[in-house]
């Protein structure tokens, strides 16, 4: 969920151009390179080739300190990828004509922000300038916020309490509060919580079994998983368990790196929203040094190019504990990987950090461009 490594991967509508699958062998190096070189203590991931078969793989120890195997499509906190399935449940409503992606959000939120001008395409792809409320929180010093529980309108108030980046559809900055407000929309617009919308609008409907929307109160992680580590006040600690409402529409569903392929490879399908609405996803603005060089984010999905020719798309997430990255090639075969803590926890420079980053981005391009 950190702005300067937000996730940004997932599939194309149309696909064009080819991208070869990688041998086993290669996704396993980069994963054990993952694991022994970089020091992430798990790393998990999933490669699902073009007609839809899905091959996992694992590397390092699901518990630090232990030999413990890493389990397979282990679940893990998804972070931002999130966004991508906010961003899928708003574009339905925009096909169902019910929200028009060029009207003021304070049309459908009246008083939501101080200014009118701020329309609901400039919060998908985060140019309306509103201040980044993870910014203002304190989760630097996560041991004290790891167990508060946040009300959705606690974190649009943070936002609206501090300086705005820029004038609305400026240019990008990314910004968390953005996606706070889309939640309210959708729950505004439907009369719903955002959490039932996305589980019957995406999870039922295309049959991903290990994604789900924790429930008020809900510190765990459900099923099989690697535990997942941060760097706090306190040392490095084991913060798999913790109240992930700080990050809600921008950040809070857990998943796996099998369902997260299965969802962008439909969404870009449009089996999950209709292909008008994902040809506008796919209108993106340039990021201009937010992220790694060439990424472009449109509404919600963002795409980044390969090293073999082409763009993959999707979203990664960053939250205490776990990062992933990953997408969908222009052929339609999907990579995502998951490591248990962020870069920067277990390395000792910003600049091995860096690389660490560096590396997890790699290891999404090897699997999909088939490095030898």
């Amino acid at each position: 969920m950190k702005k300067t490594l937000v996730g940004v991967l997932a599939a194309a509508m149309l696909f064009s151009g080819t991208a070869m699958a990688a041998p086993p062998t290669t996704v396993q190096k980069q994963l054990d390179g993952l694991t022994k070189q970089h020091e992430f203590p798990a790393a998990l991931a999933t490669t699902t080739d073009a007609g839809g078969r899905a091959t996992q793989y694992t590397s390092g120890t699901a518990e630090l300190g232990k030999k413990a195997p890493v389990p397979r499509n282990g679940q893990v906190r998804a972070g931002s990828n999130t966004k991508a399935f906010v961003a899928a449940v708003v574009m339905q409503l925009v096909a169902e004509k019910k929200v028009e992606l060029d009207k003021p959000i304070n049309h459908y939120l009246p008083g939501a922000v101080k200014d009118d001008r701020i329309t609901v395409r400039q919060l998908l792809n985060h140019t309306s300038g509103l201040a980044n409320y993870t910014n203002y929180l304190g989760l630097e010093k996560f041991e004290d916020l790891r167990h508060r529980y946040f009300e959705p309108r606690e974190l649009l108030d943070v936002g609206n309490a501090n300086p705005v980046t820029n004038q609305p559809g400026e240019k990008f900055k990314y910004s968390n509060t953005n996606y706070v407000l889309l939640g309210l929309l959708i729950q505004k617009t439907t009369g719903r919580p955002v959490a039932e919308n996305v589980d019957k609008r995406i999870v039922q409907k295309i049959g991903l079994r290990d994604t789900y929307w924790p429930g008020v109160g809900d510190e765990t992680i459900r099923g099989k998983h690697a535990k997942g580590y941060s760097k706090t006040g306190n040392g490095i600690e084991d913060v798999t368990e913790m109240d992930p409402s700080w990050g809600w529409a921008a950040g809070q569903i857990i998943s796996t790196t099998k369902d997260l392929n299965s969802f962008y490879r439909a969404l870009l399908n449009g089996e999950v929203v209709p292909p008008a609405q994902v040809k506008e996803m796919q209108k993106t603005v340039d990021t201009a040094g937010e992220m790694w060089p060439g990424a472009e984010y449109g509404l919600g999905i963002a795409s980044s190019p390969l090293t073999c020719g082409g763009r993959y798309w999707g979203h990664g997430g960053d939250v205490h504990g776990y990062e992933t990255r990953g997408g969908v090639a222009p052929d339609g075969k999907a990579f995502s990987v998951a490591v248990t803590a962020l870069p920067g926890t277990f390395q000792d420079t910003p600049e091995e950090a860096g690389k660490a980053h560096d590396a997890v981005l790699a290891t999404v391009d090897a699997a999909l461009c088939g490095a030898k």
